[in-house]
């Protein structure tokens, strides 16, 4: 079974809306893994718009499942992951001005630069993976640059879904056989949701992980928001 991994940024979003600490992220991530998810995912930026480096500590001894932190390799993020030690980091190349992750890594300019980063992490006994597209050229620049892992970055793929193209997947299929062939773990995550996931998982071979966070936390607002609703009627009687 492929390992659901949740990203909780949106619950510190949320959190950090008010100032206090409701939702806690804490026991959100608790929770989460109670249910049964299998890794829990955040993803630090320098701004801290959402989750703080703070937070990455603190989450520490409450993921006993996978705790994979995401982020751009600047120095602070660096330490930051060197200190903590999570199961696994997840390089993706965003500027400090991106609303949210929108390429993956050009993994032919940046190999060298990408072997150094990898290799300082995988000496301390993290996984490494990094965010991609699906150009096979850049599959193959990734087995050189020595990560354990790749997470395609599935934003096309779910849009073309979404108008009922379901050819899009046939790249996603293509790099997923290439990687695994050259050794490589496959990882997904963006946009991905309750319409495409199964679809997607059954395209994909071999997919290890996907890592979602923003459909999931909505889908959650919205399935859920009934129930609570209710509550607060019956309450209010």
């Amino acid at each position: 079974m492929t390992k659901l991994s949740v990203n909780i940024n949106k619950i510190a979003t949320l959190r950090n809306s008010r100032g206090g600490n409701v939702p806690n992220l804490l026991k959100v991530a608790q929770d989460i893994q109670e249910f049964g998810a299998k890794g829990i995912t955040i993803h630090p930026r320098p701004d801290e718009r959402h989750i703080r480096y703070q937070d990455a500590y603190d989450l520490k001894p409450v993921v006993t499942t996978e705790y994979n932190i995401e982020g751009n390799p600047i120095q602070k993020f660096i330490d930051l992951v060197l200190e903590i030690k999570p199961t696994q980091v997840t390089l993706v190349p965003d500027g400090e001005d991106v609303l949210t992750s929108n390429a993956g890594w050009d993994t032919i300019t940046h190999q060298s630069y990408l072997q150094e980063v990898i290799s300082e992490f995988k000496n301390a006994g993290i996984r490494t993976s990094i965010f991609i597209e699906t150009d096979l050229k850049l599959i193959e620049g990734a087995a050189k640059t020595g990560t354990d892992r790749i997470e395609l970055y599935t934003e096309e793929f779910a849009s073309e879904f979404e108008k009922g193209n379901k050819d899009a997947i046939k790249p996603y299929t293509e790099a997923a056989v290439l990687a695994h062939e050259l050794g490589l773990g496959i990882n997904a995550g963006h946009d991905l949701n309750l319409e495409n996931i199964r679809f997607f998982k059954e395209n994909i071979p071999n997919l290890a992980e996907v890592s979602i966070g923003h459909a999931l936390i909505s889908e959650s607002i919205y399935l859920g928001i009934q129930n609570v609703v209710n509550m607060y009627l019956h309450r209010l009687k």
